[in-house]
């Protein structure tokens, strides 16, 4: 009974920045913009909450760097894609490159040094978990959910009724990127307090994968969290135990992900993706 509550506890806290990155991304995507530029935005909120901590800041001050690195990162794509008309997809691989070079350009200095003073893995989960309640909430039984719901539906139709579309997808891509920043925090100021190139290892692509999944639904975005938590777990769990190489185990994740994609291609399932996902809007378009 201990060994599964502590895989459980394990599974939760790996669990952790995929939920909150994740989160972030349908909040986003639920307004009809796509982000692909998730793990930049964790590369740069893991490498601005880590300096603020190790300048001997508040560790809150280090999450809320760590969220603002996140919304500027967010602003800069919904600029390019809504002001310019950028294609979003590849907008979003440009932010994720981005993110990467600049995280770890700007990182050097800070290799090798640990931090004194850590956050605690559970009151990210925690957080985590109510927001995902909270979200529910918002999504479907508020005026606000549902305003959001149109904008990624039938913009035109929202445009239409009064609704600010540019607003609503710009602030949904903000609060997306903010959580994509605090899901970076996570991993330098509380998973492993230290900074490392790097040190997002495609969990933002998981991310993304995930809001597909679970059908761009909140409540169940903490279990594809947690399902995703019990590989990780397993892949530290089984090594040296059986007969399999290591790299294999650390690919676990990952190959599921390709596999899951490729099926949902195949037989051209989009689940309950939002009408409008992914297409520009401009005021009094049809």
């Amino acid at each position: 009974m201990d060994e599964i509550l502590n895989a459980l506890t394990r599974a939760a806290s790996f669990g952790t920045p995929l939920l909150l990155a994740s989160l972030g991304a349908i909040v986003c995507e639920r307004s009809g913009v796509v982000n692909l530029g998730i793990e930049g935005m964790m590369a740069l909120g893991a490498l601005a909450g880590f300096a603020v901590a190790y300048s001997g800041s508040s560790l809150w001050f280090a999450v809320l760097a760590a969220a603002l690195a996140g919304v500027a990162a967010a602003l800069l794509h919904a600029l390019v894609t809504m002001t310019f008309r950028a294609n979003q997809f590849i907008a979003g691989l440009a932010l994720t490159m981005l993110g990467l070079g600049v995280a770890g350009l700007l990182g050097k200095p800070y290799e090798g040094f640990p931090l004194s003073d850590t956050a605690l893995e559970w009151p990210f989960t925690l957080g985590a978990g109510l927001l995902a309640i909270a979200l529910y909430g918002v999504f479907f039984y508020t005026r606000a959910g549902l305003l959001l719901r149109s904008v990624g539906e039938n913009p035109a139709a929202a445009d239409v009724l009064g609704m600010n579309v540019a607003l609503v997808r710009v602030l949904a891509t903000a609060f997306g990127g903010a959580l994509a920043g605090i899901a970076g925090a996570f991993l330098s100021l509380a998973y492993r307090p230290s900074w490392t190139d790097g040190m997002t290892v495609g969990l933002g692509w998981v991310a993304v994968a995930l809001v597909i999944f679970t059908g761009w639904h909140p409540l169940k975005a903490v279990l594809g969290s947690l399902f995703f938590g019990v590989l990780y777990y397993l892949q530290f769990r089984l090594q040296g135990s059986v007969a399999v190489p290591t790299e294999v185990l650390a690919a676990l994740p990952y190959i599921l992900v390709i596999v899951v994609l490729a099926v949902i291609g195949a037989r051209g399932q989009q689940g309950n993706a939002p009408e409008s996902l992914g297409r520009p809007y401009r005021r009094g378009e049809r």
